[in-house]
């Protein structure tokens, strides 16, 4: 927006344009009355709606501020009304019915209309003025409606739960209905969802990527969030299907990398189990991904094979296995504990052997304290699909696949918008290290140093 606050020098010499006043001299010796008379008025406007509330004064004197600045444009552009200028090349052209977005409403005005001098070839054209623009501008309304469903307000209590912003504006203001509200939360979080699953990813160095399952309104979702170097955790992705779906799987990883994100020197992918998961991780990253099982889903899985009276045993072994630093150590350990649970469960056996020793990539890239406590598990997304769940817990019926990646999206949009630095990031110099050591492709400088 232009910036209407300041004087402006108009065609008269000594002449300045001020919001509110028009085109005034500086050196009038009434000017500072006409000001003082001009304050006084708008404070007698501001205590005379202070008793519908303060949003309510607030809006009125907002409704004249902005008829202001949208003025001090018009007469930037078309110069002082009234006052001839033989070399315009914007003249105005009378007003028509607009509308602005105040108190999460919109409100009927005025909009004043430009338009240029006709050309040699006969042509005009309209001229749009950015402060109205700016005032009109839907997306503040739609902010606003997805923050307060996303809080857990009703389409149907929309209007009931805005501040008072006066009887005036309130008789006239429009968009609060139910229906209206509705449409412009799903036109507002559809937006949101192909701007989410478009987002472009190589902007950044990513480290870690967590990819989890999570039942979402009955359906199964899959999600992906990602850490940057300096350990800012960023939702990555969404898609509605299971970890175990091999053509979900696959698209949702491809869709990564189609957007950008770079393994090139490595990326710790952390995954909650699923096989087709981690099939579609390797078959789209090759060797630069670095894939590391999630230990609590491995512990659920083995546990939920076997009687209560030998999971406390069992969990014991598994936590001593785990917090061993020396990886070989640590996968003798576990490949005792199954041959132990041959004989109490096969199922469990198995369960244990299978992505055995993914479990214990974290330990083999010498992660430890607690960045190790971050990347043991998928747990970095628990918060994020909680939040998830919590903003839509109001939602009664469900209709349809899209209505859940809608929601699914903006909750982790907003989520994003909570998140602190992972625990350890000041560890995450070593992990990138680790990486490019891990998948070769470290610098020659960084070899001769290992060496």
């Amino acid at each position: 927006m232009k910036e209407a606050s300041h004087t402006r020098t108009t065609g008269e010499r000594g002449l300045r344009l001020l919001p509110g006043f028009g085109a005034v001299d500086l050196t009038d010796p009434a000017l500072p009355e006409r000001i003082a008379g001009k304050v006084s008025g708008q404070l007698e406007l501001f205590a005379s709606q202070m008793r519908q509330g303060l949003l309510a004064a607030s809006v009125a004197i907002g409704l004249e501020v902005m008829g202001e600045l949208v003025e001090a444009e018009v007469s930037e552009l078309a110069g002082p009304k009234g006052r001839h200028d033989p070399g315009r090349a914007v003249y105005r052209h009378g007003s028509e019915d607009g509308k602005v977005t105040l108190g999460g409403r919109r409100v009927p005005v005025r909009r004043p209309r430009l338009r240029t001098v006709t050309d040699a070839e006969g042509r005009e054209g309209e001229v749009r003025l950015e402060s109205y623009d700016t005032f009109a501008s839907v997306d503040l309304l739609a902010d606003h409606m997805v923050a307060s469903m996303l809080a857990g307000l009703s389409g149907r209590r929309y209007r009931q739960a805005l501040e008072p912003v006066g009887e005036q504006v309130e008789a006239s203001s429009s968009g609060t209905s139910q229906s209206s509200v509705s449409r412009r939360f799903i036109s507002a979080t559809a937006e949101r969802l192909a701007e989410f699953r478009a987002r472009p990813l190589d902007d950044q160095r990513w480290l870690i990527v967590f990819v989890d399952g999570f039942d979402f309104a009955d359906h199964t979702m899959i999600g992906a969030l990602g850490v940057t170097a300096d350990g800012t955790k960023v939702p990555l992705g969404v898609v509605e299907g299971s970890t175990e779906n091999a053509t979900v799987a696959r698209g949702l990883i491809s869709g990564l990398r189609d957007r950008g994100l770079d393994a090139s020197e490595g990326i710790l992918f952390v995954l909650d189990g699923g096989k087709a998961l981690a099939k579609a991780v390797v078959d789209v990253f090759g060797d630069n991904a670095v894939i590391a099982r999630c230990r609590v889903h491995k512990e659920k899985n083995v546990l939920d094979h076997l009687p209560d009276a030998e999971r406390l045993w069992v969990r014991r072994k598994l936590h001593a296995a785990w917090a061993n630093p020396n990886a070989d150590e640590a996968e003798a350990s576990l490949n005792a504990l199954a041959g132990q649970l041959e004989k109490v469960n096969p199922d469990a056996a198995g369960s244990l052997r299978e992505g055995l020793a993914e479990t214990l990539t974290v330990t083999r890239l010498g992660i430890t304290g607690s960045l190790l406590k971050t990347v043991m598990s998928t747990n970095p997304m628990e918060s994020m699909i909680e939040i998830v769940r919590d903003h839509a817990r109001n939602v009664k019926r469900w209709r349809d696949g899209d209505m859940r990646l809608r929601w699914a999206a903006a909750g982790m949009l907003t989520a994003s918008t909570q998140f602190r630095r992972v625990k350890g990031y000041r560890q995450l110099p070593l992990l990138a290290a680790a990486l490019r050591t891990t998948t070769g492709t470290e610098t020659p400088t960084e070899i001769a140093v290992s060496a």
